[in-house]
């Protein structure tokens, strides 16, 4: 009996069913890799919509990210970190993507996200207020510097300062002089 798989022009003939089970079945190391692509394919797509990707863009990037993951587990290189090392491959593909001229304004990507997380339980001059508050705090991080804004980006997707460091390329004293620095800036805004 011929057996082909679907999505692919590989022939199994003379395999039974339970021969044929155990070849389309995952490999544990592909089942690792999705399991993490559930686990952080939204903070990557978050955090690179929030360095100015449009957002086909970073779906293409969370992509290859896990394809760059499964190769680099495949050859059996180091597993520490793998938070990240994802996050770190993910922040230099997006960083060339953006060079190529893949960026659209930042802060228009961040007013439709703010406008999307409105609470309904607010009544309308409620909701205008805290969008106003929001968009005040966007444009305040826009004016930061690029590390400064990584930095806060990342922490907000829950990497610890060691990893961010890691994914920027900085001191772990340089993560924490720029976050401080960039809560401080929030906190004066929010305040007025």
């Amino acid at each position: 009996m011929t057996f082909t798989h679907p999505n692919a022009s590989v022939s199994f003939a003379g395999l039974d069913g339970d021969t044929l089970q155990r070849a389309l079945k995952p490999s544990r190391l592909e089942e690792e890799v999705l399991r993490m692509f559930e686990e952080f394919r939204d903070p990557l797509l978050r955090y690179f919509l929030s360095l100015g990707l449009r957002i086909h863009d970073g779906e293409e990037i969370v992509q290859d990210v896990f394809l760059a993951l499964f190769q680099h587990l495949q050859a059996g290189k180091p597993r520490t970190n793998l938070k990240g090392w994802v996050f770190r491959v993910g922040h230099n593909l997006s960083l060339k993507q953006r060079a190529r001229g893949g960026r659209r304004e930042r802060l228009h990507c961040h007013e439709e996200a703010a406008e999307n997380q409105l609470h309904p339980q607010l009544n309308p001059e409620e909701q205008f207020v805290e969008s106003q508050q929001r968009k005040q705090l966007l444009e305040e991080v826009e004016n930061f510097p690029e590390v400064d804004r990584c930095c806060l980006y990342l922490r907000a997707e829950g990497l610890r300062y060691r990893e961010i460091a890691e994914v920027l390329s900085i001191s772990l004293g340089g993560v924490s002089l720029s976050l401080g620095r960039s809560l401080a800036r929030l906190r004066e805004v929010n305040a007025q």
